[in-house]
């Protein structure tokens, strides 16, 4: 995928959920990953156009495992002409040598994301784009069903009162694939995760799951989507009239 379309998406998304303000300075969530290297490429081009001005700044919690390789991170953001923060933290050693967790994820997702918002408040940021992608919304929506017995998904904007800082998800109208075809085309230096929880959870049995059913039922995907669009969720039937008029 090229990098027009993925702005493409990006744009759609923004302007289907009024994501971006004109003064805004948005933190970018940088795991190292494919998503989020995806949105800090979509939204370093964005600002070059988009009629509202705004700001980014890539932030990493560096969790503190070994042979994690942020300096090409690093290269990537002084080559893009964006801002880089990197918050070192003892995340991994607290979670897998101190109380050695049996299940991890839910903790250090909550320790994570504390360093994270601690730190864009500290670059002046008022916004944050995570890089939720449209397999993310189903996923989360699945794993909602499955495991707590709800029709449930995150919101495409959603404003955190304590921390006085909006969330935004400007990926979700691509597919995991459309990201994987663009990291490959444009060879983006993807980080590997070192964690080793990684690949061995509840997400990672749904994505599975949700890959199957759309084998089995082409086009499942689309319609669970299309259903949380329309499921009358917070946050999402908010927008739904413009959205359907575009």
């Amino acid at each position: 995928m090229k990098l027009q379309q993925v702005l493409s998406h990006v744009r759609k998304a923004v302007e289907d959920f009024h994501m971006i303000q004109n003064g805004d300075r948005i933190a970018i969530g940088i795991s190292g990953g494919k998503d989020s290297l995806t949105l800090l490429y979509a939204m370093n081009d964005l600002r070059r156009f988009y009629p509202e001005h705004f700001e980014i700044h890539a932030v990493t919690v560096d969790l503190g495992f070994e042979n994690l390789q942020l300096d090409r991170i690093q290269e990537l953001c002084n080559t893009l002409g964006v801002e880089y923060t990197i918050v070192k933290t003892d995340i991994a050693r607290i979670i897998f040598e101190e109380r050695r967790e049996e299940n991890p994820c839910s903790l250090c997702a909550k320790m994570r994301k504390g360093a994270l918002n601690q730190a864009i408040k500290e670059a002046g940021c008022n916004k944050v784009a995570y890089a939720h992608h449209k397999d993310d919304v189903v996923e989360t929506m699945l794993m909602s069903l499955i495991y707590e017995g709800r029709f449930h998904t995150f919101a495409p904007v959603t404003y955190l009162d304590r921390m006085d800082l909006t969330v935004i998800r400007p990926l979700m109208y691509m597919n995991e694939a459309d990201v994987i075809g663009f990291v490959n085309k444009y060879d983006v230096p993807v980080v590997k995760s070192p964690c080793p929880a990684d690949g061995h959870t509840k997400r990672e049995y749904v994505k599975n799951l949700l890959r199957q059913l759309n084998l089995e039922n082409p086009g499942v995907k689309e319609r669970m989507f299309t259903a949380v669009r329309t499921g009358n969720m917070k946050g999402w039937v908010e927008y739904l009239g413009s959205n359907e008029t575009k």
